[in-house]
């Protein structure tokens, strides 16, 4: 098989980028390890920023968005000291739009399938080859068989255990990490969420956030230590700790019931340099993950996605290749200013092991801050609702 771009890799990014491209003229082949079921029962992130909104639009993937989708003009922050309000839209004139990772997928999907494009389920033991030559190919497993696909470029969408950063020598590769000593026990609820923005909650019993899918679909997290196993925690015992750690007032009004979804997650920042080697690039997960205190890992996937399809698309349609030369810097700039982020908001909401009574009163007093000076709340403002492309 032949086609212009190979995109490995069937999340979101790959799909997003197969989109446009298509859309473009451009031919891809996509090859995803997992099946279309497994792909859509993903449980991921729900807030969007404008770029990220308006790249899907630019897909033609934005219709059920515009309908569904719950446009959020800010978010509440709470410490022991109370709650308090930080308004996007009136420091930076931008807001976010809350709409579940698993949503845009299926919107990518249908798009994907109303123009016909090649999308590969189940592809096994996938290996990508002469990624520094001018002629690249891809093969891969299915129905026992070993196929292949050639192609003038790939696209690893892989994400963070994919086979595509591996593809880089590492002798070339330098990857740059922080793991963070807490996870993120979250569950999924068809709830009434408990405010109608998110809530962001620093408390000495450790970090909580109160967020949402739709009007009756809620998720909510709770910090808690790596030791943690999902099955030490009943529901029961979830809310009643969320509810310690939220402001009393919310607490008191909350809707409850059981979890549809549970799970835990560590947190890291990871970066890898360069995203491009070859006629490889590296897209998403593949090259970065963030913390998700900041809702950037699949914001940061749209950003690269659009530094990638600009490239690409100068180089079929003007037969230069400045656009793709540049993509590594261009993505990275943006990467490195949403893990500063992302850092910035975990340092200041969680509660670390070694955290002194100190350290506490610093962190409220960084709140404090974000509370009563507007130059605070217009730089987190600025960086919640996505730094420029």
């Amino acid at each position: 098989m032949r086609t212009q771009v190979a995109i490995i890799g069937g999340g979101p990014s790959g799909l997003l980028l197969s989109q446009l491209l298509n859309k473009a003229g451009i031919a891809t082949v996509v090859l995803e390890r997992q099946t279309r079921v497994y792909v859509l029962s993903r449980i991921r992130a729900g807030v969007l920023e404008q770029g990220m909104v308006d790249l899907l639009n630019r897909a033609g993937c934005g219709a059920r968005m515009a309908r569904q989708g719950l446009p959020h003009d800010g978010c509440y922050l709470s410490t022991v000291q109370g709650q308090f309000r930080v308004d996007f839209h009136e420091s930076v004139g931008q807001r976010v739009m809350v709409y579940g990772q698993t949503e845009v997928t299926q919107d990518l999907y249908a798009a994907q399938d109303a123009i016909g494009a090649t999308i590969i389920h189940e592809a096994a033991n996938v290996a990508l080859h002469d990624v520094e030559t001018e002629a690249p190919f891809v093969t891969y497993e299915k129905d026992g068989q070993t196929h292949r696909i050639d192609a003038d470029w790939i696209a690893g969408c892989d994400g963070f255990h994919g086979v595509s950063r591996k593809t880089i020598p590492a002798t070339v590769r330098r990857e740059f990490e922080k793991v963070y000593p807490f996870g993120w026990l979250g569950i999924l609820s068809e709830t009434a969420p408990a405010a109608d923005e998110l809530i962001y909650a620093n408390h000495p019993r450790g970090f909580a956030l109160a967020s949402m899918r739709n009007l009756r679909l809620s998720r909510y997290y709770l910090q808690v230590p790596l030791t943690d196993k999902v099955e030490d925690w009943s529901d029961e015992a979830f809310w009643a700790e969320l509810k310690l750690r939220l402001p009393q007032e919310v607490a008191a009004k909350m809707e409850t019931g059981p979890s549809i979804e549970k799970s835990i997650a560590p947190l890291r920042s990871f970066v890898t340099e360069p995203m491009r080697h070859g006629r490889l690039f590296l897209v998403g997960d593949a090259a970065h993950i963030v913390p998700p205190t900041g809702a950037k890992g699949l914001n940061l996937a749209a950003s690269d996605v659009h530094y990638l399809f600009d490239g690409l698309s100068e180089f079929y349609g003007k037969g230069t290749t400045s656009g793709v030369d540049a993509y590594s810097a261009r993505a990275l700039k943006r990467i490195w200013g949403a893990m500063r982020f992302s850092w910035w908001m975990t340092s200041i909401l969680h509660r670390f092991p070694d955290q002194t009574e100190f350290d506490q009163k610093i962190q409220e007093s960084e709140l404090l801050q974000l509370q009563t000076l507007d130059s605070a709340r217009s730089t987190m403002a600025r960086n919640y609702v996505g730094l420029p492309y």
